[in-house]
């Protein structure tokens, strides 16, 4: 604040000098030239003394505050690219993992439903058998009532396993373990 004050006494002095002096540029000599010169080099040599290490120091401040803006928002960029690709892995990762649960309930499905169906023709075959020793006159009623009952037990049962399998508290289940990792990777 000091420094200020003094270059600001030393630039305006001259001026208002020049100007009480009525500013009449046409008598102005050699000696004119050569103190307004010294008084030039004089605000020169004053404003590098007083104000040349207060504005070099402010501007290498300024340069470095800059440079660490900078750097940190390099830093942050690439935090951010790295967090990208590691959510972008997580991703994929759960693809795969739907996939993998999708394949394996239907395979587990198909493997259920053939033996659903193994079991309702074993079951056929054993009501065909006990129809076969009933009178002749009810033979062919009984095989078709037989063969009725043991499609609909068979579908029945199929219904009954897939429903106990796959209860509502089960799908509630999945859901609430797949979004518990979904969250436990996040």
């Amino acid at each position: 604040m000091k420094s200020i004050l003094m270059v600001a006494a030393v630039v305006l002095v001259p001026v208002a000098a020049f100007a009480a002096g009525g500013g009449d540029h046409e008598g102005m000599g050699i000696k004119d030239w050569a103190w307004r010169i010294l008084n030039f080099a004089i605000l020169v040599v004053l404003l590098v003394k007083f104000v040349g290490k207060p504005l070099r120091e402010y501007l290498a401040s300024r340069k470095e505050l800059i440079e660490k803006s900078i750097r940190e928002a390099q830093e942050a960029k690439e935090l951010a690219k790295k967090a990208l690709a590691e959510v972008e892995e997580r991703l994929k990762l759960k693809d795969k993992e739907i996939a993998d649960i999708l394949a394996s309930a239907k395979s587990s499905g198909e493997a259920e439903r053939d033996r659903l169906t193994a079991e309702g023709e074993r079951m056929a075959v054993r009501i065909a058998e006990q129809a076969k020793t009933n009178i002749d006159f009810e033979l062919k009623r009984a095989k078709e009532i037989i063969q009725e009952e043991a499609v609909q037990a068979a579908l029945q049962l199929a219904e009954e396993k897939i429903r106990q399998q796959l209860t509502k508290d089960e799908q509630d289940k999945l859901l609430r373990e797949s979004i518990k990792l979904i969250e436990g990777r996040n």
